[in-house]
């Protein structure tokens, strides 16, 4: 290039650059002639370093620091050439040497300096910068304001970006846009809402980018009256519509639960995304319309990880667990990276399918894939070891966190509470609160439950006392609830009605239930029955209370009270919620009810049901059958005992997993008497952990004793 361009100016030279080699062949050469101190090849070589898209800041500042006197104009480049690279600190040091130098700047040189802030750099620097541009006469021009707007807006400080925004009157659509965006991303939807009809008063017209913005305030608020409104833009073709569009509006149709609409605007769009069909599955999965969200999905051209998670998020919305993880196998199949939220809900499956196998898988799958570990992973890790029964597994994982939100703690209290180890969740309690993290009422429930499990009800009074007097938080029914538990626990049954009848707040079936449960265990006929009627006044339909009121005739032996119980529950078509338990082995979870023959080892299964009830009458097994409360004889009522779903999910583990390994199983209802016995028996027998996860609460069986003292 240069045997060839001495009869070309080197300015004019610049102007044709296109890359660094070519500037600095240029530069040598105007160097070596004596024209390099040129204040106009000096413009245009920092101008190339900095603006270009192959220019070098490095070597701008090189060229900068021999310049004796830069112009503003220098400055302002220099500023603008560390925005576009993203160093905001460089470009904040070259703004201050240039106080420094007493130069003055211009209107150009905040809107180049504000332009490459990150969050946390407006959020240190904004407000003085502003001071700034005030004190240098900046702050009536338009200019410059919409450059600190949208500074503020991204930082969150948006009630600042609006103080400034109405400084101005002249705002173009695009200011607008800046603000309702700056709303939106701090959460404050009716403050973008009400620019919005500030806006329309205005008569500033709405592009699709304001459409987009109002209607997904409109979807958060579940506003469907504001959705419209805004959808009469593109119905009287004042607004064009677009994909993105299309998009929000179906998206807030969706949220507002008016999937007839949502489906006219997927139906007329000439061109549909993957983020227009999974707005369709989350709209049906949120009616609870799962096959409908499902039949969607299945037509999908393209599915990404947000898709996959909406149909997972779908199932488990459901209670439909298992069906979620059949999901994530195929999300794997289909080698689709599943993100953190992902992993998030399959864990929140495994807790609930108590699938521990699996858990741990995807806790080595997180790790070896570098899914990102934040908080809400770690606190859904707790979550499913705890719902697992391991304990240990859980307390490292908390260990371990880097850092801890107010759910990390709660889920660490609650799950050792209902895991029995009652006094280490109020030690951690006491922890929480030294670090300084408030409790909420969810923690307090966590609290109130490891004084019920321990049989600490001095505690439990103090405590219900203290969450108001000390953190402020008013006690709710469950609350009220735990109480009638922790007093039902030692046998105080008068005291826990007292508590019902002063609770200032209607008592509802949960609290009822408390002291229903109470009366079982301590067989108190009269305020059982009480207690049942409460419950059924407000859920007639409530067929877990007629079973236990059953089960209470039934173990005082009140057979009369009983078969008019029965009566009324077949008058009034009530069904006994059939037992239900839930096995996970090899990876796989297996579901058994009573007297369950679809297993395909199913004469194995009760072949080993019979060796089982041999070994444990050896040891001193007796069937109890006074919850028993079918009208059948003794034999056949021993014979449906046997066949109790967590019976034949035990009887399957020990024939299909090894010497040693804990036996975990999920039960939908309550134990009854006789699956207890028999479980501490099998733990003792056969050299097993057992751990049963019930309505209730956790069963830890070792050596022939359960963790929960025999109330539950």
């Amino acid at each position: 290039m240069i045997s060839h361009c001495f009869g070309e100016s080197s300015i004019s030279l610049l102007g044709k650059c296109k890359s660094m080699n070519q500037l600095k062949q240029i530069h040598s050469h105007t160097i070596k002639i004596g024209l390099s101190s040129d204040p106009i090849f000096q413009n245009k070589v920092i101008a190339f370093c900095c603006l270009h898209e192959s220019g070098n800041m490095d070597y701008a500042r090189q060229m900068f620091e021999i310049i004796p006197h830069p112009s503003v104009f220098i400055w302002n480049t220099m500023i603008k050439g560390y925005s576009r690279i993203n160093r905001p600190r460089n470009g904040v040091s070259v703004y201050l040497l240039m106080l420094a130098n007493n130069v003055k700047p211009d209107r150009f040189t905040f809107p180049f300096l504000l332009k490459g802030f990150t969050p946390d750099m407006a959020l240190q620097h904004g407000k003085v910068l502003f001071n700034h541009s005030v004190k240098l006469g900046f702050d009536s021009n338009l200019f410059v304001q919409m450059a600190f707007i949208h500074m503020f807006s991204l930082c969150g400080l948006v009630d600042f970006a609006h103080k400034i925004f109405h400084l101005g009157d002249a705002w173009e659509v695009v200011t607008w846009n800046i603000m309702l965006s700056g709303y939106n991303r701090v959460k404050q939807f009716k403050k973008s809402k009400k620019l919005f009809i500030e806006m329309e008063n205005r008569r500033v017209s709405p592009n699709s980018v304001t459409l987009v913005l109002v209607l997904s305030a409109c979807s958060k608020l579940k506003d469907l009256e504001g959705g419209k409104h805004t959808y009469k833009y593109i119905t009287r073709g004042i607004v064009e519509p677009n994909l993105i569009l299309e998009n929000a509006l179906i998206d807030m149709f969706a949220a507002c639960g008016e999937m007839d609409e949502a489906q006219a605007v997927f139906d007329n769009m000439k061109a549909r995304d993957v983020i227009s069909w999974t707005s369709m599955v989350t709209g049906f999965a949120n009616i609870a319309k799962i096959d409908l969200a499902r039949k969607y999905f299945d037509q999908m051209p393209e599915r990404d990880y947000v898709s996959w998670t909406a149909m997972i998020d779908a199932y488990l919305k459901m209670n439909r667990f298992i069906e979620a993880l059949a999901l994530f196998r195929e999300m794997q199949i289909s080698n689709v990276k599943p993100d953190e939220f992902t992993m998030v809900s399959i864990l929140t499956a495994c807790a609930h399918l108590g699938a521990l196998e699996l858990g741990e898988w995807v806790k080595t799958y997180i790790d070896k894939k570098s899914i990102k570990n934040d908080t809400f992973v770690g606190n859904a890790l707790i979550d499913m070891y705890f719902k697992c029964g391991n304990v240990g597994k859980a307390r490292k994982v908390f260990k371990e966190m880097h850092q801890r939100d107010k759910f990390t703690w709660t889920a660490m209290i609650v799950g050792l509470a209902n895991n029995g180890h009652g006094e280490e969740a109020l030690a951690m309690f006491s922890r929480m609160v030294e670090a300084s993290v408030a409790p909420d009422e969810i923690t307090y429930i966590g609290v109130l439950c490891a004084c019920t499990h321990a049989g600490m009800v001095e505690k439990g009074k103090s405590f219900f006392t203290s969450m108001t007097r000390q953190h402020g938080i008013k006690p709710n029914v469950t609350h009220f609830g735990c109480m009638v538990d922790l007093l039902g626990r030692t046998g105080c049954l008068e005291e826990a009605l007292e508590v019902i009848v002063n609770m200032p707040v209607k008592p509802n079936s949960i609290v009822w239930g408390s002291l229903l449960g109470a009366c079982r265990v301590h067989k108190n006929v009269q305020l059982a029955e009480m207690a049942a009627k409460q419950i059924l006044e407000l859920e007639p339909e409530n067929g877990a209370v007629y079973v236990l009121l059953c089960n209470i005739y039934a173990s005082c032996k009140r057979w009369e009270n009983l078969r008019l119980v029965r009566k009324l529950m077949m008058e009034r078509g009530i069904k006994k919620t059939p037992g239900c338990s839930l096995i996970e082995l090899n990876g796989n979870v297996y579901e058994f009810v009573a007297g369950d023959q679809s297993h395909p080892q199913s004469k194995e299964i009760y072949a080993k049901l019979e060796n089982m009830k041999l070994d444990l009458i050896k040891a001193g097994y007796s069937p109890d059958t006074s919850e028993v409360f079918l009208d059948l004889g003794e034999e056949d009522k021993e014979t449906a005992l046997y066949q109790h779903s967590e019976k034949l999910a035990i009887a399957y583990a020990l024939i299909s997993s090894g010497p040693g390994v804990t036996i975990r199983v999920v039960k939908n209802l309550r134990m009854c008497v006789d699956c207890h016995h028999m479980a501490k028996l099998v733990s003792e027998a056969y050299s097993r952990e057992l751990i049963v996860r019930d309505k209730t609460r956790f069963h830890h069986f070792r050596q022939g004793s359960c963790s929960c003292n025999n109330f539950w």
